[in-house]
Parts: structure tokens; sequence; C-alpha cells
């Protein structure tokens, strides 16, 4: 199983889409993306410094537009999952058709200017906190009056809040922690972003989603989402909510995933994933994408990892994932082979704060069951295949 990455502010470096607009239509592409993000792409991509390319504004629909860009050469339709770290998530969404690309760069420029607003509201910053007890660390953190914003997974929790608490929390670490300056304009995936969070939710609202066609991972839980419109609404909430990339390290490797590529700028999350993983048989392999020179590896990546391709007509079908950790429980009477409705609940999975349904999102013949009853299950762990029409 293979899933495809896209990173998130930080991860951006001067110069670093120099290479794509060697590719056909490369930099119509991005011409058009700019008119909609409202910055310019081509320009930031190419001769930006740290310094503007660092400016929330234009930092994150560069970021979506860079991971748009350069899955457009990968074969997608062979990939199994897809999951995106913050302003990231954009463009998971739209590589699992929850949104157009158009939409998702149109997003990311809005979510951009908000949030840097937002910023200029209040001197505020963030920190990375390295080592120390995970139960130590998050005491301090709330002693200091300040959020966790970032749960990177490897040890690494990403803390923020006004700039003289940062500074008090620095001089003051847990034992066996290091306390980091992140270089953003303020305290992103907290409290002091809601105003960009209600400016980018009234945008949100005009919106019509759709259902994603692969597995879809939420920084908000690590949960697979089965509904564009509760992605869509995930991804407003997530302007104020944390980060929660150590649990998309697990879902993808309670799902099995055996690959990953992760889309330009790539590096920052395999690092993540490497770290969390490490001597874990559940390390995947790992590509890191970066100029089209990748795509080779990128490529065999795909034809080694993803699904399996063939020329023979095939039954399109969709995957009912569970949406929480617990025991599967189908309805009693469903059986292969009957008609299903999109919305239908063909089961339940028993987690300790109750029993969370699992609908459909397509109508169609339940052609497979892919989880049986008592079956212990994970986030993003296919259940069903509901089949539709021979392609």
């Amino acid at each position: 199983m293979l899933a495809v990455l896209s990173p998130g502010q930080g991860s951006q470096k001067p110069g670093f889409l120099t290479p794509w607009l060697d590719l056909p239509g490369a930099e119509a592409r991005l011409h058009w993306w700019s008119a909609l993000a409202g910055v310019d792409l081509v320009r930031l991509g190419t001769q930006g410094d740290a310094d503007e390319i660092r400016d929330t504004a234009r930092t994150q629909p560069l970021l979506v537009a860079a991971a748009l860009l350069a899955a457009e050469h990968l074969p997608m339709y062979d990939v199994t999952a897809t999951a995106g770290h913050s302003v990231g998530e954009l463009a998971a969404a739209a590589l699992a058709g929850v949104l157009t690309p158009e939409t998702a760069v149109t997003l990311a420029g809005v979510r951009g200017r908000e949030m840097a607003a937002a910023c200029a509201l209040e001197p505020t910053g963030m920190s990375a906190m390295l080592g120390g007890d995970k139960d130590e660390v998050l005491a301090a953190v709330e002693a200091h009056g300040l959020h966790p914003a970032n749960f990177n997974g490897a040890g690494q929790i990403v803390v923020a809040g006004t700039v003289d608490r940062l500074a008090k929390l620095a001089a003051e670490p847990p034992a066996g922690s290091r306390v980091i300056s992140v270089k953003v304009a303020g305290a992103f995936h907290t409290p002091y972003m809601a105003p960009a969070e209600q400016a980018l939710g009234v945008i949100a609202a005009g919106i019509t989603p759709t259902e994603p066609t692969r597995i879809l991972l939420s920084n908000f839980d690590g949960a697979a989402v089965n509904h564009g419109r509760e992605m869509l609404q995930r991804l407003v909430r997530q302007v104020t909510a944390p980060v929660r990339w150590d649990l998309c390290i697990r879902s993808l490797a309670d799902l099995g995933v055996t690959a990953v590529i992760e889309l330009p700028p790539a590096g920052t999350l395999a690092g993540l994933i490497k770290r969390e993983l490490k001597g874990s048989d559940a390390l995947p392999e790992i590509v890191t994408l970066n100029t089209p020179d990748d795509l080779a590896a990128a490529r065999d990546l795909i034809a080694r990892h993803g699904a399996p391709a063939g020329h023979e007509p095939t039954m399109q079908f969709r995957v009912v994932v569970a949406t929480s950790a617990g025991t599967f429980a189908p309805v009693e009477g469903l059986a292969e082979g009957d008609m299903i409705d999109s919305g239908q609940v063909v089961g339940h999975v028993n987690t300790r704060q109750g029993a969370v349904e699992v609908a459909a999102h397509g109508s169609g013949v339940l052609t497979e069951w892919l989880a049986h009853h008592d079956d212990p299950v994970a986030p993003g762990q296919p259940l069903a295949r509901i089949g539709g029409q021979l392609s």
C-alpha cells in the first residue's frame, strides 16, 4: 500500500520550484493558480528569498501549488492513501478528490492571508520542544499559558503563544528537553487564529466538496475521513486545532502502508516518519520528490507498491473505512451482493466512548466485507467494498 504526503509550512526553500518550470505546461498552470491565490507563485517559487517565502500569506498557496503541480506527473490512480501536514491538508484533500486543485489553491490563498492578518493582532510565535517526558512537557506548556500546536512524533511537540511566555519557557525548559524557536509569524493552530478560522469558514461555506476516492487522513485525530463535507469542516477547524501528525503516522503504520512519496518541497515529513518508526517493521520505503529528476524513482515506487494495474475492464468501487479504532460490528443481515444506498449505515465501530456509525458514501453493491464481526480495526482501515459500474 502506498501513500502520498504533502508537506506544510516551514518546508519551503528558495528557488525550489525552478526545475519544475521546465515541464510542459507547468509555468502556465502556475500563472493560472497565481490568479486564484492572489500571489505570484512563479516568481516566489523561483526568485523569492527565504524571508519573502516565509511570509504566511505567500508560503501557504506556494506549498499547495507545488505539491499539486508535482502530483500531476504521477500515476495517482495507483495511490491508496494521502495526507498532508497543516496547510498540506488542502493539497491532500485535492489529491483525494474532495476539492479541485483550483479550490485548494484558492483556499490556501485565503487561509494564508487571514492567518497572516491574525498574526499581526498580537506578538505571538512558536517553539519546538525536543525530548523530555511528554506529560511533563505538556504540563509545563500549560503552566506557562501556552498551547501545543503540532504533535509531530519522534518526541517533538511544537508549542505556541505570546513571545514573552515562549521566552519564559525557553529559560525554564522541562527536564531532558530543549526549546528551539521556530521562525514563523505567529501562533498557528491555537485560539490566536480564531479570526482566520472564522474568515476561512465563510469562504468554505460556499464550496461543494465531493467524496474522497482514496483514504484521506485528517490532522485533527489521524482518522480517515469518509465524507467531503466533513473534511471541509475539519480543514477550517484545523486553523485553531493542534496538528496531530503523530496520529497520522500511527494510522499509516496501522494501515500497513509499505511506501511513501513526499511531494515537494520534500524531506520534513520523511524525516519525522523515519525517526518515529525507526527500527520498526512498519517503517515504509520513502521517496522524497524534490525535482523532476526524482519522478522516475517515485513512479517506480508506485509501480512496486501501488494498486495493481491492468487492461481488463474493472469494477469501480469505493472502500468504506473505519474512522476510529475499536472493534467492528457489521449491520446484522447485511450480506455481500446486497444493494447499498449512499449514506446507509453498514456497521459500527465499538470504541471506549461508544459505538461510531460507519456509512457508505456512495451507492452500489456490497461486493466484499473486508472486516468481520469483532475484528479489531484502526482508523482508516478498509471495512467493506461498494462496487459500481464496469469501466
